[in-house]
């Protein structure tokens, strides 16, 4: 009897692995998931170089994670079951104070951060007539770490900024986000169920580069401020999935008196009038309302009155922080062009060439530069 029950125990678990592996194979592999609100991991490739590197095994093992049969459930289980417990952590996010909640941040890989910082200092050194400044954004919970749970732990991001900045000082002018807000801790800098900073934190980080760069930088009161959306629920809360959260909202700063930009979409070649993309406040992704979401290469160009130009061109190199610093800047530069180097794979010295590229920004937030191997091709 003991044996036969062994025996439909084991058929049962190699039938429900078999059921599973069917399901695997069967179903649909996305390319996005509306819940994590990221892109997922793509097919693998099996190339010689990834197999020796190890990466081929990595990417399968993130590719079978990320399509696992029923994932999107899976997280939502997971997620309540935790909450049952009381737990104030789910899935690397904490349920902070205040009614913000927070990504853990572990200390980070120093080695490989020089390699970052050393790529940019070789790309500057090889473009040293042109002006480059970086900027440094903290994410909330570098800025919040009073917000914590009681004994949640926290890597400071200000020992990594200072790193940074030792890194690259003498090659670039450095913009610490650190110095930006320190004044505006109680002012909403930070969507509280999102990574991203508000409208209002881009227009510091705008205004804090416009005066690094000697521009008449505008005033809050030159701008129409208007709600764009009541019902913003960030990929804080979508990976997280912590119940109760009241929703974010999301402005947007238009200029009293605004000039007429185009924007150029290299990655489906279309051009169009606005900068804002109102379709995505309907979608789970409300911050893609700004710039239409992450392009590998778009192009602004603004009709200024020739009082109003500041300099006539700008490269900026960035995550999706820039994204509504954007807007800002078209008001004194008439021509921006944006690379995601994350998804860009041309030349940039090519490209800063062909379009006669005098000034560049960086703009990133610890997060997203820590873990950017992308920045290794700015040499390419």
């Amino acid at each position: 009897m003991k044996a036969k029950t062994e025996r439909i125990l084991v058929l049962g678990f190699v039938g429900t692995l078999f059921l599973l592996l069917l399901i695997f194979l069967i179903l649909p592999k996305q390319k996005f998931s509306e819940l994590e609100n990221r892109y997922l991991q793509g097919v693998p490739q099996l190339t010689w170089n990834n197999i020796w590197s190890k990466k081929y095994a990595e990417d399968v093992e993130i590719f079978i994670t990320d399509h696992f049969p029923f994932r999107d459930k899976w997280i939502s289980v997971k997620s309540t079951v935790e909450q049952s417990r009381l737990q104030q952590e789910n899935n690397d996010i904490y349920k902070g104070k205040d009614g913000y909640l927070f990504e853990k941040f572990s200390e980070p890989n120093y080695m490989q951060i020089q390699k970052y910082t050393e790529s940019i200092n070789q790309f500057a050194s090889k473009h040293s007539k042109v002006n480059m400044t970086f900027l440094l954004a903290p994410t909330s919970i570098g800025l919040y770490p009073e917000r914590l749970p009681w004994l949640a732990p926290s890597y400071p991001q200000k020992k990594v900024h200072q790193f940074i900045s030792d890194q690259i000082q003498n090659k670039l002018t450095f913009i610490d986000g650190f110095n930006v807000f320190s004044a505006h801790t109680a002012e909403p800098i930070y969507y509280r169920t999102d990574h991203h900073w508000t409208t209002y934190g881009a227009y510091l980080a705008y205004k804090a580069y416009a005066d690094r760069k000697g521009w008449h930088a505008l005033q809050q009161k030159d701008f129409e401020i208007t709600t764009v959306s009541n019902s913003f629920l960030g990929s804080f809360h979508t990976k997280g999935q912590f119940s109760g959260i009241a929703p974010d909202t999301i402005q947007a700063y238009t200029p009293r008196k605004p000039s007429p930009t185009e924007m150029y979409i290299a990655d489906t070649d279309k051009t169009v009038t606005s900068m804002y993309d109102t379709s995505f406040l309907d979608k789970k992704d409300q911050y893609s309302y700004f710039l239409g979401g992450v392009h590998a290469l778009i192009k602004l160009s603004t009709r200024l009155e020739l009082s109003k130009v500041e300099q006539e061109k700008l490269l900026v190199i960035k995550d999706s922080y820039a994204h509504s610093v954007i807007p800002f800047l078209t008001s004194h530069v008439p021509e921006i062009h944006v690379i995601d180097i994350r998804y860009y794979n041309g030349n940039i010295r090519e490209y800063m060439s062909k379009n006669e590229i005098e000034d560049v920004l960086f703009l990133f937030n610890t997060t997203t530069f820590i873990e950017n191997n992308g920045l290794l091709k700015l040499n390419n």
